[in-house]
């Protein structure tokens, strides 16, 4: 199948300019249209592409949220009603919208799982169980999942995502409106910590696959600390069963999902990619609580502890993306940018603390996308999200140049924390809550109390001269080369980004800069400032 794709797509010579992944010094970037493209985006509830009516009523008020990407699902069971007869209608109404309202894409491929369960896969899928085995528990008792030891699961799955990949080439090859994609949701055993079918028994009693023993080993100094400790504890050793090589325990048994469901989702992925190689993720529904086990959440998952087993068994998977919704965004960040790992987040918060969040995320991670999740019911303009994507998009082109430059960083400033500090050149930069004490009138409005955490965005245009995003804080400065000598503000304007370019508004060298040393942020909105530095002793 894979090699008729592959022929297939070579004869039909698409557009060489096809969205894709790029280096850029230390960043990967989403290149499209020839260009890097950041993705101020919102994904939608997980149904809402099924209806027409539906949607047409939304696409206005998601335009006016200043998103320029969405995130929408194409199901399978709706493009293969029966075996082998395709109906992308649905899904050239959804590309056509996004394309009239000036949007890109990324389409979520609902097909095997979605949250751990097999519910959008065809009728004639679900109801034959000897054709597309499922999960069982210890007691062999089924589940509601897809295994992902059956062949004919996959290669259904497969079969249906590649005439997807097929039809997205021939209906938007040219126009790039779909730019990635994200293959299957939040994939994991749940109620259980592995498969417990025959087939699934007889594999993890068996040797580990000699590609992940291989892998392993070409890459032992840099794997993720968590697999090395637990192979190391079983002695390091260069084949054997799951539990000779990594140990007994359900630790074990979340590597072996992992690497299953990573080989059978990277399977997928290839097979699409040979019709249409857009850059492709997996995304991962975290685990909520240190001492939470695999099996309470999706066992198997591409979480970041069994991120080597998903790179092993999946290369044709280009990220692993986290849906973050606990408290420990930045942790979380953390993690998924191990190793080179991308960060994408296709799902998360829309409120003041997501777009706080947001900005960090690109300004320390050099994010590729954020996308708060239901966007159906949070889009409007006067929204949190609209107000916040404004202000990136006006800066876009700035932290697109800066990625991986090591010009840009960002941190974040909680209303009760400390002080925040980050060196950015010659000079630490510490943001500081302000809460109230701001002089813009808005910054006592209800709005503005309830903030409770906020970012500052850092960018080096200069030597002496920073680029700054904030809201609600005080940004002081200080040298890191000398601390002999005292920093000055040269010049401090506030103003705003038109197609990249600075246009300058109110110069703020008096009482709008706390004791002539620092830059103050209002609290009603994020804003720009650009402020040239100077040192005297």
């Amino acid at each position: 199948m894979a090699i008729a794709s592959a022929a297939a797509f070579s004869q039909a010579k698409p557009s060489t300019n096809i969205p894709r992944l790029e280096k850029h010094g230390t960043a990967t970037q989403l290149i499209v249209d020839g260009k890097p493209y950041l993705a101020l985006a919102a994904e939608l509830n997980n149904s809402s592409a099924s209806s027409l009516d539906y949607m047409r009523p939304l696409w206005p008020r998601i335009t006016a949220t200043n998103i320029n990407t969405v995130l929408a699902t194409v199901c399978w069971e709706l493009i293969e009603p029966e075996e082998g007869k395709f109906d992308f209608s649905l899904a050239d109404a959804l590309i056509g919208d996004a394309r009239r309202h000036n949007l890109r894409l990324v389409i979520l491929w609902f097909g095997s799982w979605k949250n751990g369960k097999s519910t959008y896969q065809p009728v004639w899928v679900k109801t034959n169980q000897q054709r597309f085995p499922l999960v069982q528990d210890e007691k062999g008792k089924s589940l509601p999942i897809l295994s992902t030891l059956g062949d004919t699961n996959r290669d259904a799955d497969a079969r249906a995502y590649a005439a997807l990949m097929r039809h997205i080439r021939e209906v938007d090859g040219e126009a790039h409106t779909v730019i990635m994609m994200q293959v299957e949701n939040e994939v994991g055993v749940l109620g259980v910590s592995r498969d417990h079918s025959p087939a699934a028994n007889q594999a993890f009693a068996g040797p580990v696959p000699r590609e992940f023993m291989d892998y392993l080993q070409k890459h032992k100094e840099t794997l993720i600390p968590e697999l090395r400790k637990r192979w190391e504890a079983a002695g390091f050793k260069t084949g054997g069963s799951w539990e000779e090589v990594f140990g007994p325990g359900i630790e074990t048994d979340e590597l072996f999902m992992a690497w299953n469901y990573a080989r059978y989702i990277g399977r997928v992925a290839a097979a699409g990619k040979a019709e249409y190689p857009l850059p492709m993720y997996v995304n991962a529904w975290l685990r909520q609580n240190a001492d939470d086990k695999p099996g309470g959440y999706p066992s198997g998952g591409p979480l970041p502890h069994v991120m080597d087993a998903w790179r092993a068994g999946g290369p044709a998977i280009d990220i692993l993306s986290p849906d973050i919704y606990v408290s420990n965004f930045t942790e979380w960040c953390d993690w998924y940018t191990q190793s080179g790992n991308p960060l994408f987040i296709p799902e998360s918060r829309g409120d003041a603390r997501g777009v706080a969040h947001a900005i960090w995320a690109m300004g320390r991670h050099d994010a590729i996308a954020y996308s708060p999740f239901g966007i159906d019911c949070g889009a409007a303009a006067d929204s949190e999200l609209a107000r916040g994507y404004e202000v990136l998009s006006q800066v876009a082109p700035l932290i697109l140049e800066s990625q991986g430059s090591g010009k840009m960083t960002a941190v974040l400033v909680d209303r009760e924390g400390q002080p925040q500090k980050v060196r950015l050149g010659n000079y630490t930069l510490e943001a500081r809550f302000s809460g109230e004490r701001g002089f813009a009138p808005a910054a006592a409005t209800p709005a503005a109390a309830a903030l409770d955490r906020v970012a500052a965005l850092f960018i080096a245009v200069g030597p002496d001269d920073y680029a700054i995003v904030s809201r609600s804080t005080d940004i002081h400065f200080a040298s890191a080369t000398d601390d002999t000598q005292s920093v000055g503000l040269g010049t401090v304007e506030e103003g705003h980004y038109v197609n990249g370019r600075w246009v300058p508004g109110r110069r703020l060298n008096g009482d709008e800069t706390p004791e002539w040393k620092a830059l103050r942020f209002p609290a009603d909105r994020y804003s720009i400032q650009h402020v040239k530095l100077y040192r005297y002793r």
